[in-house]
């Protein structure tokens, strides 16, 4: 049952952000984080930090440059995982990021070669 409680604290915090619960929804992700590098199972572990950076751009005045290493993190860990569904997520989210800050050039050329 520990193995796939990450997964369920992930779902729990995208719930909580649509609910408005920024803060709760951190801090499942952060349970979720330490249960990874307690068991080892890191096969959510992208999506764990993705969220966490789409939490982080949620909070109240939203961190962008907090957001940008997480999304960046995820990307990254999926790579390695081999994680092809995350890893679009993850650069989705990063894509997004860019976009909002003019970089549109960069956001293209970050998800053409996922694609």
């Amino acid at each position: 049952m520990r193995i796939r409680r990450p997964y369920y604290l992930a779902s729990l915090a995208e719930a909580s952000a649509w609910a408005g619960e920024i803060e709760q929804g951190l801090t499942a992700l952060a349970g979720a984080a330490r249960i990874v590098e307690e068991t080892g199972e890191r096969r959510w572990e992208a999506e764990i930090y993705r969220l966490t950076g789409e939490l982080t751009l949620a909070r109240p005045g939203g961190d962008r440059t907090e957001a940008e290493r997480w999304f960046q993190r995820a990307l990254d860990v999926a790579g390695c995982h081999n994680a092809k569904c995350l890893e679009v997520r993850a650069a989705i989210s990063l894509a997004r990021l860019w976009r909002d800050r003019g970089k549109r050039r960069e956001a293209r050329g970050l998800l053409a070669p996922v694609y």
